[in-house]
């Protein structure tokens, strides 16, 4: 493979990576080659697994296929979701309300949160509330606890259901850190499971801030519920930089894009 081969196969991977698919048609026109050499670069990839091969084009590859149990998402890109989580504590002032979903990356948060006064916490995460418990006895942690009472799922460590969301919508916060299961440009961030979807959704319009936290591998993809649009997040938190042809769209929106570190 030459040089402006691979070239040419990075650019179907950002493409990929930004709406979750490339058609063979369009990659034709934008890379000015044959749709046999296009389809020879597809093969390639599939063959790396970088991508799926379909119908006139590919699609970018689920590899969870479905929502892992918590103790699975727990070892997931570990390294940066901890760069992540400490990223978005940095946003978090003293006295500040926040919400914090079950999401392995916004429990990465809270070991960071330590030199912060006078916070409550509002949370679905029972690893987040044992934590969170854990370091307020040992003087740790200054503030106030909410577990957001309802249905437990066991599978996932968290609580979801109706009675969630109407405890949800008593509290107003300042910031709401979430994670997402998936974000493509045309269709925001979504979400495996329709029920705690619906509830991150209450947590969001519950806050004056919305707050996304994601590694890159969620990126491209799209689950079943959708949670919000890009109108309705504040800031994105990721390991990586934002996709360049997202750029107009969030700008649009106003919404910012922090690389951790």
């Amino acid at each position: 493979m030459s040089l402006i081969g691979e070239e040419r196969k990075g650019i179907i991977l950002e493409q990929l990576n930004s709406e979750g698919q490339v058609k063979t048609f369009d990659l034709v026109k934008k890379l000015g080659v044959s749709s046999e050499t296009i389809r020879r670069y597809l093969e390639e990839l599939e063959l790396e697994n970088r991508l799926k091969r379909v119908y006139g084009g590919a699609v970018k590859i689920n590899l969870i296929g479905e929502e892992p149990s918590y103790l699975k998402r727990e070892v997931l890109h570990a390294e940066e979701k901890r760069m992540i989580g400490k990223a978005a504590a940095a946003l978090v002032e003293d006295n500040d309300v926040i919400f914090i979903d079950d999401g392995t990356t916004p429990l990465a948060m809270i070991e960071f949160l330590m030199n912060k006064n006078n916070l409550t916490v509002l949370t679905i995460s029972i690893p987040a509330l044992h934590q969170l418990i854990e370091y307020k006895n040992k003087e740790l942690f200054n503030g106030d606890i909410y577990l957001i009472g309802g249905k437990v799922n066991t599978r996932h460590s968290r609580v979801t259901g109706s009675i969630a969301e109407k405890i949800v919508e008593l509290f107003h916060a300042d910031k709401a850190f979430i994670s997402i299961d998936g974000m493509v440009l045309g269709k925001g961030i979504t979400a495996f499971d329709a029920e705690r979807g619906q509830l991150i959704s209450k947590m969001m319009d519950n806050s004056r801030q919305s707050i996304v936290m994601s590694d890159g591998s969620k990126m491209g993809l799209t689950q079943l519920y959708r949670i919000a649009e890009w109108r309705d997040i504040d800031t994105v938190i990721s390991n990586v930089g934002m996709p360049k042809d997202w750029a107009k769209l969030l700008e649009q929106y106003g919404v910012d894009w922090m690389v951790a570190k």
